[in-house]
């Protein structure tokens, strides 16, 4: 179905699961480049998406937890930028498409690398421009209005731009992929409504 508050996509969200092209990417990393499916791990899913959250709950290898400030479906209410989780403590955090909206994202990364175990994976996807070099965020801008303006969305604090990545490094992190969508061939890309511009990268602690 179409999906898109700016800019509408076609044939985007799935009428069946609600997954977007961004989650169908995710769980296909997930199934290529992890263990996520086969693996006894220790998983935080920060602001967990409707699409994933009950089939996750229901895989047995997983010991899920859920966080998010508001939602109904967080075991966990916890501010990303000062989460009060110990050291060290899950083998994966999911974390996607959140981190446009937090005001100090350097925080936020690190702090997630903070609780991964040693060897432990963050997926942290975000809408990024490529053709931006740098990532683009103004703090003065505090109007939603003018928010919709700069960053295309009322609740967004930037534009990430190709810089992101080192952004993440700055928090210790390792990219272990540079761009899992162009791994994907074309077929599967048709066949999954993958995005054409979902920069997704591999990081681990």
């Amino acid at each position: 179905m179409p999906y898109g508050y700016v800019n509408v996509r076609e044939n985007a969200l799935c009428p069946k699961c609600l997954s977007l092209e961004r989650h169908r990417l995710m769980w296909l990393y997930l199934k290529e480049k992890t263990g996520f499916f086969t693996e006894k791990l220790k998983v935080l899913h920060i602001a967990p998406e409707q699409c994933f959250y009950g089939r996750f709950r229901n895989m047995a290898n997983l010991d899920y937890t859920t966080a998010d400030l508001e939602s109904p479906l967080a075991d966990i209410k916890l501010d990303v930028q000062q989460i009060p989780l110990p050291d060290n403590t899950f083998d994966m955090v999911i974390c996607n498409h959140v981190l446009e909206h937090v005001e100090d994202d350097h925080k936020a990364i690190s702090e997630i690398y903070r609780i991964l175990k040693p060897g432990g994976t963050a997926i942290m996807q975000v809408p990024v421009m490529m053709e931006n070099e740098k990532t683009y965020e103004d703090p003065s801008v505090i109007d939603p209005d003018e928010r919709l303006k700069h960053f295309h969305q009322k609740d967004h604090y930037r534009i990430y731009g190709a810089d992101f990545p080192e952004r993440v490094k700055k928090a210790g992190f390792r990219i272990t992929e540079t761009n899992f969508l162009g791994e994907i061939t074309e077929d599967q890309k048709t066949k999954h409504r993958l995005p054409a511009d979902e920069y997704m990268f591999g990081y681990k602690k």
